[in-house]
């Protein structure tokens, strides 16, 4: 028997683990929220929040592929009706897992899967909205920061500027004295030799 590509295999054979994924989805659509191990919950999670995510569509294909998985139809109507309109404007993340300890006989690790179907909150939006006016007044700071340092060149190099100058006058006024001498000492050989 293959195994499957991602977790342990929850039931003896791949149909088994499609039944049992199908029910604890249905489960978890007609309660809301189901008490379970924490290895099926988190096989769990990604079946349901996809199954939430062909509700959101409400088309009639997502219905079929739906009621192909869930045979109830109650509860695909449920899920369409109900949980997709309280999930609408959250963008994904429909479930939640919160572990409650290890069962009393076997001492497996139960946790509780549940739909998230409070509303997004308005901090919530609020950060999402500071964030992203933080990021345009970033985006629109950037080219005003490339043209800055253009601008801080130039006014550095007029700022050293001066301060070179005064060493080339000095360069200069060392080079004209030492010119100067030679100068004076050249005319003064040019007088001995006419005499």
């Amino acid at each position: 028997m293959p195994t499957p590509t991602k977790g342990p295999r929850l039931g003896g054979g791949p149909a088994h683990e499609r039944l049992m994924l199908a029910n604890l989805a249905a489960s978890l659509f007609e309660h809301k929220r189901i008490t379970t191990t924490v290895t099926k919950a988190k096989r769990l999670k990604p079946y349901a929040e996809r199954l939430v995510t062909f509700a959101k569509r409400g088309d009639l294909a997502s219905r079929r592929r739906v009621l192909g998985l869930i045979s109830n139809k109650g509860v695909v109507h449920e899920l369409f009706t109900d949980i997709a309109q309280a999930v609408e404007n959250r963008d994904g993340g429909y479930t939640r897992i919160t572990k409650i300890g290890n069962r009393k006989g076997d001492n497996a690790p139960m946790a509780v899967i549940e739909l998230v179907l409070e509303p997004v909150s308005a901090k919530q939006a609020v950060v999402a909205e500071a964030t992203a006016a933080a990021k345009r007044d970033a985006d629109k700071a950037a080219p005003a920061a490339e043209e800055a340092p253009e601008a801080e060149v130039a006014e550095t190099e007029a700022a050293e500027a001066p301060a070179e100058a005064p060493a080339e006058d000095a360069a200069t006024e060392e080079a004209a004295t030492e010119e100067a001498p030679a100068a004076e000492e050249a005319p003064a050989a040019e007088e001995k030799d006419a005499k």
